[in-house]
């Protein structure tokens, strides 16, 4: 068994609107932040896991993302396996 540190970035899907991102934008506008536009706002979520390989790592990953983590009709997600 290895140790492996998983990095999972969950954004909600480009097509759905982000109210989080909207708030969070306006706020920026208003205390002088001008320039940032289209502010969209997610989950990062890290924790370590024990494998036999990067590859088991990666699927169980996948597993917690699709079962528990990520809300697959609303969110997508993308996973980084590194050795701990």
């Amino acid at each position: 068994m290895a140790s492996f540190i998983v990095n999972i970035e969950i954004m909600p899907h480009k097509e759905l609107l982000d109210p989080q991102g909207k708030a969070v934008t306006s706020g920026l506008k208003n205390i002088g932040f001008t320039q940032i536009n289209n502010v969209r706002v997610g989950k990062f979520i890290t924790f370590e896991i024990n494998a036999s390989d990067k590859d088991e790592a990666y699927k169980s990953a996948e597993k917690a993302c699709k079962e528990l983590l990520a809300n697959p009709i609303m969110e997508s997600f993308h996973i980084v396996v590194i050795p701990a």
